[in-house]
This record gives structure tokens, sequence and C-alpha cells, in this order.
């Protein structure tokens, strides 16, 4: 019988004895502060102590007031703010071994020998030359009879402990999916794109938006899918001779179309072929003397630094912030230092080191212009639909766009189904063009129209509607809605040839309630009007103090929203169906914030998700508190309501958008070659109807038949769901004693073997 491994819990993890000192260097990022905050309290939580050393590398180097014990409370009401609240600074200082003895006295004087930093690859170089020397400096400072205790502390502990966590907007470092700062940063540029778009339009103007990223060309790169612009540069991807001609061409066919702007995106480090600098007066200069297009500059600049983070960078802050807690406190002298970061939805640690290098050969194969070839496939001509289903969702339209035009390309006639599968049985059917869905990126909800309608009563009019437009396959993007719809679709297959036909599914709801993937389109749009709306609502309380906010969100039965809305808001607590509360639980908790009110955290924040519990409805709970709570702290509720629906996408959404359905349109063109017989297109097998979602780290096609295991049909949710295990975290964070499994805490990879992994899931 196989032996199954004993669960690993946090709270068994011993860190009495041991300090941790946090610091953050180099350039700020949104988010650095929810990593900062994590650190701190799982650190005071198994019993270490922790420092704060202020201002990076220099405050090491300074020591003094810079390196000063960090408190569960001087972490309080971090979470929403942006930069860094220890502060960053570059150090020459730390670059010579003089500086380093100093730090290294500093560190030893106060027993830190586990060091956690927060920044790009220069700091985190640093970082592990730092840890390489320790034992040398300590040796070098008892020769210098620097410190009485050193000796001791020498024998005791001769190596430090590393780990990094990648702080950088620019996403520019290898071996991490994404870095703390970069969805943010996106989130700025977005919201300047949007505002720019009205008067470009007034004017019938062209922009010319530069954003940041050195060598990097992640930023311009994805804020260019998210809006929707004319064209875009980047430093990885320089444009071949002659692109001068190939952009005017492209803006003025646009302009011929009617189009009354244009966007063209550039990263600052932007190159040609010949390794020159491409800059926004160049693209300006050769708009305005070429085509004579009114044109404008707008350098981004710092912008791209500030405000408040997302929510996606403090939960991304919180779950790495925790690893690299667990990464200390697992450390022997053998570990290397390695940096904790996400890939896909799985935390992981890789070698801080390899990380470095691969981060370096990047910019060498840029310096010797080895720049990869990019190969364009076509492919037959069918006619595909595409339709949504079920509520509105941020991300929808840009889905749309995306299926639209990645199916022109691909040689398909484009067919637009209003108002979901009621609409297909009514023949509200339409194909269209390229242009047809041009500035979708950017808006809300469903321009197509969306209804909640299920197939089942009117499947002879679909099938009619099928067969007379010739639809050949079709995308249906939506929630839990389109998943039953298609379920539908596969059992009349048996009646009806014109179901014969492959059909994928693409997950696009605010609840993020469908089985087959961890997230969906519009889940994120709503996780920021949330953790937007309780930062407001924390900010009314600390002018009235001792008060305590109720907050109702949304998700039918899933408690996604709730959980993480409330780990990104740092809630006290969040009820949910998926873990359901007594008379007890709710006694704690008001017992908690009773204890919480003679701190000088004077506020409390629940959420509750709409369907946690028919009897501990919001109303019961607001009442149960205001009682229990009298002459010590009151009560207000508030319920979100449809505004978490409403809104422009968040980059998140609109980028995610984009890439599900230009994959699911490139699944489509491949099964209707694989079964197109006799000039028709015929198949009923259950893997040519499938939902395109995403499972840890890969997007994965999965056929609705085999979903039905993993779903709750009744209560409309999946049977078992990944963020569940995260509300232990939330409830630790705000100083619960609870169990946490770590048990799927990041195990140590190698860049390399990462790499491959992902070259053979695009392949």
């Amino acid at each position: 019988m196989a032996q199954h491994s004993p669960r690993k819990l946090f709270e068994n993890l011993n860190g009495a004895g041991k300090a941790i000192g946090v610091l953050t260097s180099g350039g700020d990022a949104q988010g650095m502060n929810a990593a900062v905050r994590a650190v701190v309290r799982m650190g005071i939580y198994v019993g270490a102590k922790v420092y704060f050393v202020h201002e990076g590398y220099q405050g090491m180097v300074d020591g003094g007031d810079n390196i000063v014990e960090a408190t569960w409370e001087k972490v309080s009401s971090i979470l929403q703010m942006g930069g860094t609240v220890i502060g960053s600074a570059r150090c020459k200082a730390f670059r010579n071994r003089e500086g380093r003895l100093k730090a290294a006295l500093h560190l030893v004087q106060l027993g830190i020998t586990n060091l956690c930093v927060i920044g790009g690859d220069g700091s985190l170089t640093g970082a592990n030359l730092f840890r390489e020397e320790w034992k040398g400096l300590l040796d070098e400072l008892v020769e210098k009879g620097k410190s009485d205790s050193l000796e001791h502390q020498r024998t005791l502990e001769f190596h430090l402990n590393v780990v990094g966590m990648v702080g950088s907007i620019d996403n520019d470092f290898c071996g991490t999916d994404m870095t703390i700062g970069t969805d943010s940063a996106l989130h700025r540029i977005i919201e300047v794109v949007d505002a720019i778009v009205t008067t470009a339009q007034s004017h019938q103007r062209t922009f010319v938006l530069e954003v940041m990223g050195r060598h990097c060309g992640y930023l311009a790169l994805v804020s260019a899918l998210a809006c929707g612009a004319d064209w875009v540069f980047i430093p990885e991807s320089p444009p071949e001779d002659g692109w001068e001609d190939q952009m005017c061409e492209k803006l003025s066919e646009n302009r011929a179309n009617k189009k009354r702007l244009n966007i063209i995106i550039i990263s600052e480090g932007a190159i040609n072929r010949h390794n020159v600098p491409i800059t926004s007066d160049i693209i300006k200069d050769l708009v305005v003397s070429r085509l004579g297009f009114d044109t404008r500059i707008t350098i981004l600049g710092h912008v791209q630094r500030g405000g408040t983070p997302s929510a996606f960078d403090r939960i991304l802050g919180s779950r790495i912030g925790v690893e690299a807690v667990i990464a200390l406190l697992e450390a022997s002298p053998d570990t290397p230092a390695c940096v904790v970061s996400l890939s896909g939805n799985q935390a992981i640690r890789v070698p801080l080191m390899e990380c470095v290098q691969m981060t370096q050969e990047v910019q060498k194969a840029m310096d010797e212009k080895r720049f990869d070839d990019a190969v364009k496939l076509r492919g037959s001509s069918f006619n595909v639909a595409v339709l949504n289903v079920g509520a509105p969702a941020a991300g929808m339209n840009a889905a749309v766009r995306s299926a639209v035009r990645i199916g022109i390309t691909e040689g398909h006639r484009m067919f637009a189904v209003a108002d979901g599968f009621e609409g297909f049985s009514k023949g509200q059917i339409k194909e269209i063009k390229w242009g047809g869905v041009g500035g979708w990126t950017g808006q809300g909800g469903s321009l197509l129209g969306t209804k909640r309608t299920l197939p089942g009563k009117n499947l002879q009019a679909i099938a009619d509607q099928i067969r007379t437009h010739n639809i050949s396959a079709f995308m249906v993007i939506g929630g839990f809605e389109a998943y039953l719809g298609l379920l539908e679709l596969l059992a009349a297959r048996a009646k009806y040839d014109e179901f014969c036909i492959p059909m994928v599914m693409v997950p696009a709801t605010v609840s993020n309630n469908v089985p087959g993937s961890d997230f969906s389109i519009g889940a994120d749009t709503a996780l920021n009007a949330i953790t937007d709306t309780c930062d407001r609502i924390k900010q009314s309380a600390s002018g009235t103090k001792r008060r305590v906010f109720i907050i109702e969100t949304m998700g039918g039965y899933c408690g996604y929203l709730a959980s993480m809305g409330g780990l990104a808001a740092g809630a006290d607590a969040a009820y949910i169906f998926e873990d359901p509360i007594d008379i007890r639980e709710l006694q704690a908790n008001v017992i908690h914030l009773t204890e919480k009110m003679k701190t000088s955290i004077q506020r409390g924040l629940v959420l509750r998700n709409e369907n946690s519990n028919d009897n501990y409805t919001t109303d019961f709970i607001y009442q149960l508190y205001s009682e229990e709570g009298k002459g010590i702290f009151d009560c207000r509720k508030n319920i979100l309501g449809h505004m978490q629906q409403g809104g422009a996408p968040s980059p998140f959404d609109r980028n995610f958008g984009t890439k599900i359905a230009a994959k699911a349109v490139q699944w489509l063109s491949r099964t209707l070659k694989e079964n197109y017989r006799r000039g028709k297109i015929f198949t009923n097998t259950d893997d040519t109807i499938c939902l395109l979602g995403m499972r840890r780290r890969t997007l994965l096609f999965q056929p609705v038949s085999q979903l039905m295991s993993e779903t709750d049909l009744k209560h409309r949710i999946p049977k078992e769901q990944w963020w569940v295990n995260l509300r232990a975290l939330m409830k630790i964070l705000a100083k619960y004693k609870i169990s946490y499994d770590v048990s799927d805490a990041g195990k140590l990879e190698h860049v390399t073997q990462r790499m491959r992994d992902t070259d053979n899931e695009t392949l």
C-alpha cells in the first residue's frame, strides 16, 4: 500500500530563537507592503523575531535606528499603500566589501541570520554575494575584535539564509511568471490609456505612449494587448527593416476604416534590428512627416510606480511573503539562496543565481542581435460563431475581440450571436468583420448582449440556425449557464446532427464558480472593485474609531470573491458556503474584534458571501455584532451588489480574455481540420465539446462531460476549489490561532526545467 506523506502544518514550523530581517531595495513597486506585512506577521506567528531594515542595504550598512524590531501592529493599515513603508535606497557602499562588513556587524549584533530581500535582480544578486561571504565576514569581524558576542554568534550560526521576492514593475526577472508591482503598473497604464482615448477620438489624433521597462517590453506588450493599440515597440522583438512603411500603412488603413484615433505604445528600451534606439520623438516625427496626422507624445514615467496596489499584487505579496518565511524556516547551510514566486497559480522556489544568470543571458542575447523568427500559420475557411452566455463580466468584450480577429487571421468567417442561446434560437446572428470589434477591449459588460437562458427549450430552433448559417463551430464565453448549456448540447447530439460540431467554452463570470478553471474572466475586475470599496470603508473607520463593517459580496454559493477580497483587503473574517459557520464561530469572531478594539487598530472588517448561510444572513450578523459589541464598538453593513459586475475591465481580465480566447480559436481551427470529411464537419466524440481553463500552471482543454464528476450542480460550484486553503492564511494574518496546511508549499525548481516545461506546454 502506498504511504501518504504526512501533512505539513505551518504552525508546527518552529521559529523560536530565530531572527528575520526584511528589507526592500532598488526601485519601489506596489505590493511590497503586502509582502512586508506577510513576512512580519507570519514570522511573529511562529515565534521568530522580525526586524525592519529601513532604507534597504543603506540602512543595513548604517545600522542604528535603521534596523528595528517589527511588531504585529506596525504593519497594520499598510496593505493598501503603494511604495514601501520601510523605505528603499540604492547603496554604493554595499557593493564594496567594507560596506558589507559593516552590514554583517549590524545584523549579527541583533542575531539576524535570516534575510528576506524584496527587490530586483541587482538587489538579489547583492544578497547572494553577501550570503556567500558571510562566514568570511564574521571571521574578519572576530579578528578585528569588533564585538564580544561575535565569537559566540559565529559558533552558533555561521551561515546566512537568504530568500528573495522579486519586486519590480518591469516583470523582467527570469524564473518568475509575475513580479510584485507589475499588475498595478498595468492598472496605471490602462487608466491613462482609457483617459487618452476620449480626447484622441475627439480630435482624430495619434498618441505615442512611452512606458517603463528598461530592457524588458512586458509592460508595453501587455498594455498594447489590453488597449488594442495599433502598434507596439519592445526591445525583445525589434521590428524588421522597413517597419516605417509597414506602420504608416497600418495607421493609414485604420483611418480609412473610420477609426478616429491611433495608439502606438513604445517601451523605453525599444531598439531596431541594429540595436539603434527607437524613441518616441522618432515615431512622432515619422507619423507627422509621412501621414500628416496630429500626433502627441505622452511619457508615463513614474506614474506607473505610484498609486494603490491592485488586488492581484496584494494577494501575490501576501502569498509569497508566507512562502518566504516557510523557506527560511526550512533552510539549511546547504540550501541555496532562492527566489519565491508563483508559476501559474502554484507557489514555487527557484535558485536565485540561476534566475539572475538567465535574466542576464536575455540581455546578452539582445546585445548579440539573436532575435527569434516569428511564424504565422493560416488555416482553412469555416464559419465560426461567438456568443456570450450568463451574467455580464468585465473582459468578455476583450475575449470576443480576440476570438473574432484571430479567427479572421486563421481564415474563418466569424459570426456574432446576440443575447446568448436565446438570440441564437431567434436568428440574431450576423457576420462580424475585423473593424466590428474595434475599441472593444477596454469596455465593460457584454456588447454582444448576454442572457442566462439555456438552450434546452430551443434545441430545434438552434439546430435550424446552425444549418441556415452553415456554422461549423462556435465559442461560448460565459459562466455556469454556458457550462450547463454545452452539457445540454452534448446530450442532444444523438438527436440533432447539427450539434455534432466542435464547441469550446471560455469561462467568464465574476463568481469564478466554473469547474475546470482556477480563474474566470471578470473575477479579477470584481475583486479589485471589492478591494477598492473595502479600502474606502476602512478609511472612513479611521476617523470614527471602534467600528466594524459587515460587507456582503456576490458569487452565488461560491466564496471566491469574499475569501480573496478578504485576503486583499485585510479582513478579520469572511463567511462563505464552502466553509460553514456556526454560532460558536460567530461568537469567537465577536470576542476577537472586542480584543482588537483594545489595541491601536480600532476597526474591523468582515466579508460575507451572499449565499453563505440561509439563516446567518447579513442582517442577522449585523444585529448580532451590534448587540454583542454594544459599548465596545458599533457596526455598519454594506451590500456591494452589482457594482462588482460593472466598470472597465482590469488589465488582467483584458489580457486573460485576449489570450484564452485566442487559444480557444486556434483549438477550434485544429479540431475543424481533423474532423473535415467530404466537405462536411461531423464529430460526435466528447472531446470536441471542451472547456478551456487554467489549472494550476497550464491552460487545458477539458471535455465538459468529464467535468461533471467535479461539479456540485445543486449549488453551481466545483466540488474542490484551490483558494479554500488560503482562507487559513487570511485568518492568521488577522491574528487568529488556526491550523494552516503548507504541504503544497513551493519546492525548489531549476529555471532550465521550468523553461522546458513551458516550451512543451506551448508545443
